[in-house]
């Protein structure tokens, strides 16, 4: 039986901006150590993505000199923003919606809002998630019964998705999709096409996670992450044999019961 093993980690500091591949990261409460903890929002503070925007994919980031990079090589533009919360003014602090949710956040700078409302073409702002803001995960208690918290994720604090499942997507497509179309925090290899699908609890490394529900796909999907260009595919394919209700599903929301490390080559074991 083959083993399943950590083989791909990616965070993506700014909510649907292009995302950084990692050989080890920082579980941390709300998701992955820095993953999310900054979003575009509009003049009414309401979240901005790729499903409306389809050109904030040729926005790419890099971690350099623990700061965040943000380029548009196009343009041959870029912009260097603090990582660190210590660096934000806490006095810039704004209400933001993203879906049911309204959570305080921190404006980043006039500069980074100039830059952002420039290249994607849209006054915009772009803001930090602190410390103190709890954003909760399903509050309703559909799927999650105990107390976590979520960054600017769209539901859920981490994704994983198998390689055997994105290898039989391909199988079935003309032109293969690469997994930067699915925007997941983990890929795994070794096992079968859609195990992730009936997990339960299982480690990675020594650090616990659950499989909370599958991960409901949209329009993002079809978005070349270097062109901007749109298509119909993966999504008229993965409808034809993954469509559950009225949702398309691809990869498994995770919920986490520990913080620490993980690294790539690090097993998987189901308990």
């Amino acid at each position: 039986m083959k083993k399943n093993i950590l083989s791909e980690i990616f965070i993506y500091p700014i909510k649907s901006l292009g995302g950084i591949s990692l050989s080890e990261s920082e579980v941390e409460d709300r998701g992955l150590k820095f993953d999310r903890r900054m979003m575009l929002v509009d003049e009414q503070g309401t979240f901005m993505t790729q499903r409306d925007f389809p050109q904030m994919a040729l926005l790419k980031t890099k971690i350099q000199n623990e700061q965040l990079i943000v380029y548009q090589s196009p343009k041959n533009q870029s912009i260097t923003l603090p990582l660190a919360e210590k660096h934000f003014n806490n006095d810039k602090k704004i209400k933001v919606m993203i879906w049911d949710d309204v959570c305080e956040s921190i404006i980043v700078s006039k500069e980074a809002d100039d830059f952002f409302s420039d290249l994607i073409g849209i006054k915009c702002h772009l803001v930090y998630m602190p410390d103190e803001a709890k954003r909760i995960v399903d509050p309703k208690r559909k799927y999650v019964n105990d107390y976590h918290t979520v960054s600017f994720a769209d539901g859920y604090p981490f994704l994983i998705i198998g390689q055997s499942s994105l290898d039989e997507l391909n199988s079935r497509l003309e032109e293969p999709v690469p997994m930067n179309r699915f925007r997941t925090n983990f890929v795994f290899t070794g096992g079968e096409p859609f195990e992730e699908d009936n997990w339960k609890d299982f480690l990675i490394g020594e650090l616990h996670f659950k499989a909370v529900k599958p991960c409901a796909r949209c329009v993002i999907t079809t978005t070349d992450q270097e062109t901007a260009i749109r298509n119909q595919e993966p999504l008229k394919t993965l409808s034809t044999f993954r469509k559950f209700g009225n949702e398309v599903m691809f990869g498994m929301n995770l919920i986490s019961f520990n913080t620490g490390k993980v690294k790539v080559g690090d097993e998987i074991k189901l308990i």
